[in-house]
């Protein structure tokens, strides 16, 4: 008997994956590490905020032009280069003198990360065939999943050890390894020497995702100047946009081609998806403030809880690729979004006086629904995408991802201020607004539930087909 051969590289996904993980992990690592970083540089604890901001924003800058940069130098030089100036960006950040310096560091470690997440994701997709998709993004989806959980325990544990500087040291022997499995396994891709850079697309759509990142985090602060100067970001971030895609329509050698999201399962991906990922996003943050803020635990007890949510996503994860082929996605869509709207609301109806193991029980369950539907809104969306829309469709992709990712931690942030601010002037205590913050959280998720509902029952039947 002859046994059937996978169109994408083992090796090579798992060199992707680990480079998604390291620039997940470093866009907030660094949040439980900041009173120990700003003693040593002599500022504020909310001062050393900027350095995580700052990376973020060179994030959100770097993804529009990936996709054009795949195609004019080459998908292989461009992907080494990024593991290249992350590793190198790391090595500066860790023996960083001031504040400033670390800052200017982080910068270019997140142009690194902007590079490294659409550009391998490319070069996964691009010779997998549909019927291998929820395979090779199954090995894609496990850092996105798992980076944001263990980020916080991870960061304050290494400061109060070893020091804060290894945060960004860790990354060394990760980027080293990466950047030789880098040369052996990123096969080599055509280039488009004579193509054109669509500037003024760009200039506009890495604007306003700059602006939207920028504004997730003014909404995310305490300050109120921040707050409205966010919402304002907000607010110029959203009209950027509209007249960056309304311009780009019909341009030659336009940065996007907005035309993919014709496609009913890309946008089901992408829109409702979007959605998803952003409450999903924002979970283990409301977890962790419901725990310190609220419950009173210290910050390293509510960061190792929330791991358990690392739990079920690790043990589901064998299961989801199984459970989609035999369900399809608009089945596991609709149950994975139900369920997890259940287990955001079950936290509506318990305080501090919970059992532990209920508490645990619920944040595996989060973990286990979390996963699946991660999997399936990632492999959906590109599910009928045909292979020369590849590029173009993963960074679009890319962009509109950011976005819900931004706005994720500053949505979860908004629902706990106004409703701890409501419940503390009605009955002089925070734990009923963290009640109305779950509830708030799980009512949205009925938007990509109802989007679920939508889709066809043979959606992405491309990826569920068996070999």
């Amino acid at each position: 008997m002859v046994r059937a051969t996978v169109s994408f590289s083992r090796g090579l996904a798992l060199l992707v994956a680990a480079t998604f993980f390291m620039e997940n992990l470093d866009g907030t690592i660094i949040q439980t590490a900041a009173p120990t970083m700003a003693r040593e540089f002599g500022v504020a604890p909310a001062d050393v905020s900027v350095a995580m901001v700052a990376y973020l924003l060179a994030v959100a800058a770097g993804i529009p032009a990936t996709g054009w940069l795949s195609r004019r130098l080459g998908i292989r030089p461009v992907l080494i280069t990024a593991i290249v100036v992350f590793t190198v960006a790391s090595l500066l950040c860790a023996f960083a003198p001031s504040l400033t310096l670390l800052t200017v560091a982080r910068v270019l470690q997140g142009i690194g990360g902007a590079l490294m997440v659409p550009v391998g994701r490319l070069a996964v997709l691009r010779d997998t065939d549909p019927v291998d998709l929820l395979d090779a993004i199954a090995y894609l989806t496990w850092p996105a999943l798992i980076a944001p959980v263990i980020a916080p325990a991870l960061g304050g544990i290494l400061s109060d050890t070893v020091g804060w500087r290894w945060i960004f040291l860790i990354n060394l022997p990760l980027g080293l390894a990466a950047f030789v499995a880098g040369i052996m396994l990123v096969p080599r891709t055509s280039r488009e020497p004579a193509l054109r850079f669509d500037g003024r697309g760009y200039a506009a759509i890495a604007l306003a995702l700059v602006l939207l990142t920028a504004g997730a985090e003014g909404l995310s602060a305490e300050d109120a100047r921040f707050q409205l100067a966010g919402g304002a970001a907000i607010l110029v971030a959203l009209a950027v946009g509209w007249v960056a895609i309304t311009a780009s329509r019909g341009r030659e050698h336009a940065l996007f081609d907005w035309s993919v999201l014709r496609l009913h399962s890309f946008r089901a991906g992408n829109v409702s998806g979007g959605v998803y990922r952003m409450i999903i996003t924002g979970a283990p943050f409301l977890f962790t403030l419901l725990f310190q803020l609220a419950y009173g635990w210290s910050a390293t007890v509510a960061g190792l809880t929330v791991i358990a949510i690392f739990v079920g996503n690790l043990a589901i994860k064998p299961f989801t690729t199984p459970l989609i082929r035999r369900f399809g996605f608009r089945t596991v869509l609709i149950w994975s979004n139900l369920l997890g709207m259940l287990v955001l609301a079950a936290f509506v109806g318990i305080g501090p006086a919970a059992p532990l193991p209920v508490l645990l029980a619920l944040l595996v369950a989060s973990g286990v629904f979390r996963s699946i539907g991660f999997s399936a809104y990632n492999t959906l969306q590109f599910a009928d995408v045909e292979a020369t829309d590849t590029n173009n469709a993963n960074t679009l992709a890319s962009a509109l991802q950011q976005v819900a990712t931004a706005l994720g931690l500053a949505v979860v942030a908004v629902f706990v201020r106004a409703s701890t601010a409501v419940s503390e002037g009605v009955t002089g205590s925070p734990l009923p607004g963290y009640h109305w913050a779950f509830a708030l959280a799980a009512a949205l998720l009925l938007i990509p539930l109802a989007g679920a509902f939508l889709l066809p029952r043979d959606a992405g039947a491309r990826a569920t087909a068996r070999r």
